[in-house]
Order: structure tokens, then sequence, then C-alpha cells
């Protein structure tokens, strides 16, 4: 969890922000299959973190909505918009709208017509924003906002875009976004979103290894991981196996990229999520792809309050790229 503040002097502030362990299989393919362990994961968090603010913004996984851009006039009200979302939906979800929710935002002129507009639409099953907001409820927190993390990740690369050439325009960047089960890979071409795609590896794998190559329980294997009590052997047994495994990996990821798309190269490439901080990940990138590779921080700019140590959130900034993107829904025009 992390709460995001204004400094007097108008600029972003870290408030406060904690993070709480959640056993593993509490979710499953995105869907909260102990969703009591959940809440108390997210009950224990809210507490670490100590603010009164009980108003929250969450993040449904890419894989549990469907996304499509419709083009329409500019003239068009959100009631002309909210019909033909509802029409397209119809078109492409396999059951019935009762169970659907839908919203939608209006990007912007469209590239082919300057009297149309990008819209966007996001559809997902009504069910997935439900439990989310029923557990959140049972924590004590209302659910105010809900995203999407892939959404959220391009919004927190706002802070983060003053890192490369002119501010990340004329250029390509891939962000690599490594979780425990999942990776997401969204590829901005400049600075529009052009390309998004989950992928099966994330830092599990690591934790697997270490606890059959160990013989630790998967518990102490995740901690062992976290905390870098492992055995003297562990790098190069286990580490640079990894590391090797997962620069393919990410090699695989901007590969199927460039068979999707006009451009067949990308200029950096940031890395994000807690699978980010396995030490030399960054090098392991940059020697397979041959292409700049950063580790993200997405507060480097960000004010800091008393409540934080910046040394460890420094550490631990990667973690909270998602994170960070819903926070900043605070900052929305109203």
């Amino acid at each position: 969890m992390l709460e995001l503040g204004v400094s007097s002097d108008g600029s972003r502030r870290v408030e406060r922000y904690s993070i709480a362990h959640l056993p593993r299989e509490a979710v499953t393919d995105g869907s909260l299959a102990k969703p009591e362990v959940v809440e108390n994961a997210m009950r224990e968090a809210w507490q670490a973190l100590n603010t009164r603010t009980r108003s929250i913004a969450m993040a449904l996984p890419a894989s549990a909505v469907t996304a499509k851009k419709l083009i329409l006039p500019q003239d068009a009200s959100d009631a002309d918009i909210e019909t033909q979302a509802i029409s397209e939906a119809h078109q492409i979800v396999p059951f019935p709208m009762e169970e659907v929710t839908l919203d939608f935002q209006v990007l912007g002129p469209s590239p082919r017509s300057e009297l149309d507009n990008e819209v966007l639409v996001v559809i997902t099953r009504k069910d997935r924003v439900e439990e989310r907001v029923a557990v959140a409820e049972s924590a004590g927190l209302k659910t105010v906002i809900m995203d999407v993390d892939t959404y959220a990740t391009l919004h927190s690369f706002d802070q983060v875009s003053f890192q490369f050439p002119n501010g990340g325009k004329g250029q390509t960047i891939a962000i690599v976004d490594i979780g425990h089960t999942t990776t997401h890979v969204n590829i901005m071409h400049d600075n529009q979103p052009v390309y998004q795609r989950e992928h099966p590896f994330g830092g599990q794998i690591l934790t697997q290894e270490i606890s059959r190559r160990f013989g630790l329980p998967w518990e102490e294997a995740e901690d062992a991981k976290c905390k870098g009590l492992l055995p003297d052997s562990f790098e190069a047994e286990v580490l640079r196996p990894f590391l090797d495994s997962a620069a393919q990996e990410i090699t695989r990821a901007l590969q199927l990229f460039f068979a999707s798309s006009p451009q067949q190269h990308v200029d950096h490439i940031l890395l994000a999520g807690g699978g980010s901080l396995v030490p030399g990940l960054d090098e392991a990138v940059f020697n397979k792809t041959q292409t700049s590779t950063i580790i993200t921080n997405p507060f480097a700019k960000m004010a800091v309050s008393s409540f934080v140590k910046p040394k460890q959130l420094a550490i631990d900034a990667p973690s909270l790229f998602v994170a960070c993107g819903l926070a900043l829904r605070r900052f929305d025009p109203e």
C-alpha cells in the first residue's frame, strides 16, 4: 500500500507505504482463491501504513479485462459512447451483459481523422470487481477507483520518463514488470503505448529452485530469497541460471513484439516489479539484449515524508511501480 501527498511547493510526496506478505495461492489466475487471506493481508498493510485514509484505488490484472479502441465522432456524447461500448461488448464477451461491467476513456483525437476521437473501452466480469471491493470493505476500506494494472504501470511511467532522452519522445521503451507469477510487457513508442502482453514468468521460479536445491519449504525459501540468507553455492548453482533464463524470457518477449510491429528495436528496457530486485538482473538483460537497461524508481523526483526511510524506499521502489500508478490517481482532474 502506498499513500502519496503534496509538498508545500506543490510537488508529489511519498507520505507512507507498507508491504504485507500475501501467502502463496491466495490469488490464482487473477482471482481471489482465498479472500479471507487477502483480506487479512490488506488489513495488515493498512494498519502498518498508520494512516487515517480509508479510500483506496485497486487494480484488476490485465488478464481479467478485454480492451478495445473505438473511433467515434468528436461530438459524440457520453451516452452515445456508452451505447457504442455496450454494443461492442455484446460482440466480444461470451457471457450475459448483466454479468459485465465496463468503462471508457476518451484518449484524444484520432491520428486518422481530425473529426474523430479515439475511445478506449475496458470490459470485465462484474464478479471480478465485486470480489475485490468486498474484500476491501471487509478490511474497513472503501474502493473509489478500480484500474487495470497495466494502465497503472503506464501512469507510473510518467514519473520516470525524465530519465530518457527528450523525456522519451521519439524513443521505444519496453517496460518489463516482473511479478511473482507473471511478467507484464508494456512497450511505449513516442510516449504512447503500442504493445502489451503477459508472459507466464515470475519471481516464483527462483523461489521454486531455491526450495528444490536446498530442501527448504516454500515459505522459508521465499523468506531466505528476500533476506539474502542463502548458502554460498546459491549464486553459482541457482542465481546465475535464473538470471540467464530471465534474460532469455525478456529477449523472447521483445522478439514477439518485433514480429507484430513495424518497430524492430527498442532503445531502452525499464525493469519493474518485485522480480527486478534480483541482484544482477539488469546486467544480465543488458548483456543478452545489448539494450540500455535500468531498474525503475518512480519516486526519484518525489519528496519523502518523515514517516518514510529513503534508503529502504529506494530498495522497495520497483515493487511499488503499480502501486505508484494507482496512488497517482488521486491527482486526476475532477
